[in-house]
């Protein structure tokens, strides 16, 4: 039964503190099918998904034992953001109290509240206090005012989308169209898995544009130019979800969306739609095999997920540039920020608010910052900016950088900063977070989730939807396009670089084992790597429980030198930069003093090689970028520190979905959606 197998996938959500949970299936059981084709059950509870189940075997009418041949089920786990934890206000959302249409939801609406007043003034009803709910009433506005009764689900969900302000992932479900389902997705990640024991007609699916007059249901079943089916009818699975672990146990065939893609299934076949070509467009959706198992997917091999959230960084960083920078035109887009950029460009200063490890990726871009938007750039730890009840005024813009988008200090300076008007902007990686809310206009970082206790791929993530605001600021100075081409060039190349620096893992760990039992260990840097510093010791100190400092080079001799003897562990950064010199004056201070440097330094820097006893050589990157590769072997260095010394690193044990039969789950720690369309 559909509502067990979805029941199982949602309480591997409850440590995430979810507080109230949902279904939507067809109604009625299996030997009234026929007769309640056109009916939706919905069941939500507040709590746990054990107070779900329970509400669900209440239930008089719902045979769980019962299987279809055709069955599409939707279910959702929400935390609280608009409204109480309350059933009303859980999800799915519904269009009216027939359940004429279903909705479940990721991330959020920003216009909710015209769209409330619109619909109301519509003689629409309203039951929750969600932003969700709009949705499914505009979805219903729009089907009751169809100029024809045959217009396509698609078509609908098409029309909605573009009323849409804000960042989602959906899937729709209606009374209306009995088993069909519609997905969509901007900025926030939605992919389809094809499951299917026969051959599938094409491993392609083009896109349908609005022009293109005729949908999916209307052509022969045997077009394979159009849609995705499976030869000779045979049975197909297809799984809407959020994160590709979710569907690895039932497919290794997934369609990843892009933002403003409409995904239909209808019969047994999928298509997908947009509303207008647009410049650098792909023509088709590709269906793509995942080399990878389950628990590949979601730990694997690796011992904690701070050291598999390590390893990710060349694909995390990717995906936050992904279809933000053009490498070929050195074009860069943030669509977050649009509609405000003109404002930010007149501002009279940056500030930049934030707490631990992100107000050090703050530190790591103010250098860059300052040079590509001549603005006087402040990074703030935000207990201390509210502490001082610094001066903000209407023409500053506050940025404020978070992993989670709740860190408490960060949130009471925002609110802080919009009493005194001035324009505030969030960078965060969770949708629907009170940071992203609560901010005029802001970038999701896309790093997708992170579950250690450090943060490791936010941090680079963080750095890099920095970078990209800089090149943005400066995209109409002609002075400036050598150095912003320079930056994007080695955008492209970052990727590579952070993988090149991961193969030295090895050296790394056999570092550790030479210090895992010192009591303390001292980082030094200046520009662009003071910042590196700071988070290579505050990584050492949270995960090892050994004391750091970072230290900057050119304070040395204003007292930190005096710590520094032959027992005294020193990590050294020195790149090539404007600051070589200086950074070689500060190790011979170091070597004077009998001090043991580890220095990390340019593989190509051979006179850095040749004169230090120790080194960590990474590959050579543009200047403002060389500190997301100096600070990764940092961060594998407190890991295996941390293993050495005895601590378990592990944030929370593995966590993996067990599902059979007819079933598609997606969960992740930001966008618990599940979703399945069974034929």
């Amino acid at each position: 039964m559909i509502l067990e197998i979805l029941l199982k996938g949602l309480r591997r959500l409850e440590y995430r503190g979810y507080d109230s949970a949902g279904v939507g299936i067809d109604g009625g059981n299996g030997k009234e099918w026929e007769s309640n084709a056109k009916s939706i059950q919905l069941i939500k509870q507040r709590g746990k998904v054990k107070a779900l189940d329970e509400e669900i075997h209440k239930q008089q009418d719902i045979d769980l034992d019962v299987d279809f041949d055709v069955h599409l089920g939707i279910a959702h786990t929400r935390w609280a953001t608009h409204g109480v934890p309350s059933p009303v206000n859980s999800h799915p959302q519904r269009s009216d109290k027939n359940n004429e249409f279903i909705v479940i939801h990721n991330g959020i609406v920003t216009n909710y509240k015209d769209l409330r007043k619109f619909l109301e003034s519509k003689g629409y009803d309203y039951e929750s206090e969600t932003d969700t709910e709009s949705i499914a009433k505009l979805v219903k506005y729009m089907y009751d005012n169809r100029e024809s009764d045959d217009i396509s689900f698609a078509t609908l969900v098409e029309r909605v989308t573009q009323q849409l302000e804000g960042a989602f992932a959906l899937v729709f479900k209606s009374v209306h169209y009995p088993g069909e389902a519609v997905g969509t997705r901007r900025g926030s990640p939605l992919l389809i898995g094809v499951r299917s024991d026969h051959k599938l007609s094409s491993d392609h699916i083009p896109v349908l544009y609005r022009s293109y007059k005729k949908s999916c249901s209307a052509l022969p079943r045997t077009d394979q130019d159009t849609c995705l089916f499976p030869v000779d009818e045979k049975a197909v699975e297809y799984y809407f979800a959020s994160d590709a672990s979710a569907v690895i146990e039932h497919t290794n065939q997934v369609i990843f969306l892009e933002d403003d893609d409409v995904a239909a299934v209808t019969e047994g076949r999928l298509s997908i739609h947009r509303i207008k070509r647009t410049a650098g467009d792909y023509p088709a959706r590709a269906i793509q095999t995942l080399q990878m198992e389950l628990q590949q997917i979601m730990k694997g091999n690796y011992s904690s997920f701070m050291q598999k959230e390590i390893f990710e960084q060349p694909e995390s960083v990717v995906n936050t540039m992904r279809g933000r920078v053009n490498f070929d035109n050195n074009t860069v887009t943030l669509g977050g920020l649009k509609d405000h950029i003109k404002e930010i460009q007149r501002c009279r200063r940056l500030i930049l608010i934030a707490c631990g490890t992100s107000y050090h990726a703050g530190v790591a871009t103010r250098q860059v910052l300052e040079e590509l938007t001549e603005l006087p750039v402040m990074v703030e730890l935000a207990s201390d900016f509210l502490d001082r009840n610094t001066p903000v005024f209407r023409d500053d813009v506050c940025f404020f950088i978070s992993q989670s988008g709740e860190t408490a200090d960060s949130l009471m300076a925002l609110r802080y900063c919009k009493e005194r008007g001035a324009l505030t902007v969030g960078i965060t990686n969770t949708v629907g977070s009170s940071i992203s809310r609560e901010t005029d206009c802001g970038v999701h970082i896309n790093a997708g989730p992170e579950v250690g206790v450090a943060s490791t791929k936010a941090y680079t993530s963080q750095f890099v939807a920095l970078i990209m605001f800089a090149l943005l600021m400066c995209d109409d100075r002609i002075s400036m396009q050598p150095r912003r081409r320079e930056i994007i060039q080695g955008l492209r190349v970052l990727p590579d670089l952070i993988k090149e620096v991961l193969s030295l893992d090895d050296e790394i760990q056999k570092l550790a084992t030479e210090l895992y039992q010192q009591k303390s260990v001292l980082i030094m840097g200046r520009g662009y790597h003071y910042a590196t510093c700071l988070e290579g010791a505050l990584k050492i100190k949270e995960i090892t429980y050994m004391h750091s400092e970072g230290i900057l080079a050119g304070e040395l001799k204003h007292g930190p030198l005096a710590l520094v003897d032959k027992l005294m562990p020193v990590i050294m950064i020195i790149m090539r930069d404007h600051t070589y010199i200086k950074c070689q004056n500060a190790l011979q201070q170091v070597v004077a003093r009998q001090g043991r440097p580890i220095v990390i330094c340019d593989k190509d820097d051979y006179e850095t090689i040749r004169n230090s006893s120790r080194t960590i050589k990474v590959p050579h990157c543009v200047d403002c970028l060389q500190g997301i590769l100096s600070v990764i072997p940092l961060q594998l260095l407190s890991f295996h520190l941390a293993v050495l010394r005895g601590y378990d690193v592990r944030f929370i044990t593995s966590f993996y979905f067990r599902n059979q039969h007819y079933t598609a789950l997606s969960s992740s720690p930001a966008f618990p959606l599940l979703s399945i369309c069974i034929y």
